[in-house]
């Protein structure tokens, strides 16, 4: 943000943000690819501020005010989530609409295999991941005031319309595997079994804070993919991470002897899971980790395409994440026996 920019949110602030005091700087974070994020450093303390990014968006994309609508509709449950401070709608401030939160001070804990936990400090922390998840899904929606969060009928017959239109909108190249996955999931989604909850819709534990010293999460981040849906996506996302190369760019854990390092197997995690909200198990397990492979690739082609437009947060990054596609692809095939 230019001097300007930061004058005018400065001035915004001061009737929006009980407490604020000018003036304010601003540094922005190194992540998300969707909506620039900022620290906003002042007098009165410390805010973040998320924005939708620059130029032509998708249509529904970038929904900023509907991460702060659900987020402050969680304050008081069993999800952690920040304060809420205020939505601006008004273009005129800064170019597009944001809304600033707390800052809560966590770690953000970007590789799976937890380098630098304990064997117990890792399996506790990968039980609180699983614990939010389970409560994400236990929402009360009307007490929420969300009941009218998401369209009703089969979430994932809508999500797969959604996100095919969403690739075929950003579509740079023609990809054979994914034209063959879009086919099968097409052919194999699942009748509506009634569990409609609220998804965050990009569950993972780089989208999470933790306290600096335990294993309790303090705030689930990033927000902009939720809605009412089928919470087997949430879990299906999960699984789907895991199955990436471990790392900093894949941040999964192919190949991790996750037994060794005290982490969960996907079968381990599931269970807990279904312990945790009273289910008995979960058939059909392959489609839906099928389908997040899926939606994931989407996700990137539409990184790919903002970063071939100029309208990427962080262009470099965003052509790396797009080359993914075809091997989201090729997984997303490959999940379709992995979990029957």
């Amino acid at each position: 943000m230019d001097r300007d920019e930061l004058t005018r949110v400065a001035a915004w602030m001061e009737t929006a943000v009980d407490g604020f005091q000018p003036p304010v700087s601003a540094e922005k974070f190194d992540v998300g690819q969707s909506n620039p994020t900022y620290r906003l450093s002042s007098p009165s303390g410390s805010y973040v501020l998320r924005r939708k990014p620059p130029g032509v968006l998708l249509k529904s994309a970038h929904a900023v005010d509907r991460e702060f609508r659900v987020q402050r509709a969680l304050a008081g449950t069993s999800v952690p989530v920040p304060r809420m401070y205020a939505l601006c709608e008004d273009d005129s401030v800064l170019g597009s609409m944001f809304y600033v939160m707390e800052h809560i001070d966590g770690r953000n804990l970007v590789d799976p295999s937890l380098p630098g936990e304990t064997v117990d400090g890792r399996a506790a922390i990968m039980d609180e991941m699983n614990r939010v998840l389970a409560a994400i899904h236990d929402v009360d929606l009307s007490a929420a005031g969300l009941d009218d969060y998401g369209a009703p009928g089969n979430y994932h017959t809508r999500q797969l319309g959604r996100w095919t239109k969403q690739y075929r909108a950003s579509e740079t190249e023609n990809l054979r595997d994914m034209e063959t996955l879009i086919s099968w999931l097409a052919g194999a989604l699942p009748e509506d079994d009634g569990q409609r909850t609220l998804v965050h819709g990009d569950y993972r534990i780089d989208n999470m804070l933790f306290a600096v010293d335990r294993s309790d999460c303090v705030a689930v981040l990033d927000w902009e993919l939720s809605t009412l849906g089928h919470p087997y996506a949430d879990l299906a996302g999960v699984l789907m991470q895991w199955q990436l190369p471990p790392g900093a760019e894949g941040r999964g854990l192919a190949g991790v002897d996750r037994a060794a390092l005290g982490l969960p197997s996907d079968e381990d995690f599931v269970a807990a899971y279904c312990a945790r909200r009273g289910i008995d198990g979960i058939e059909g397990l392959g489609f839906y980790v099928a389908f997040a492979f899926f939606r994931m690739a989407a996700i990137l082609q539409g990184v790919k395409k903002r970063a071939l437009d100029g309208n990427a947060a962080n262009p470099e990054k965003a052509l790396k994440l797009g080359a993914y596609v075809p091997r989201f692809a090729q997984l997303g095939l490959e999940a379709r026996h992995r979990y029957g």
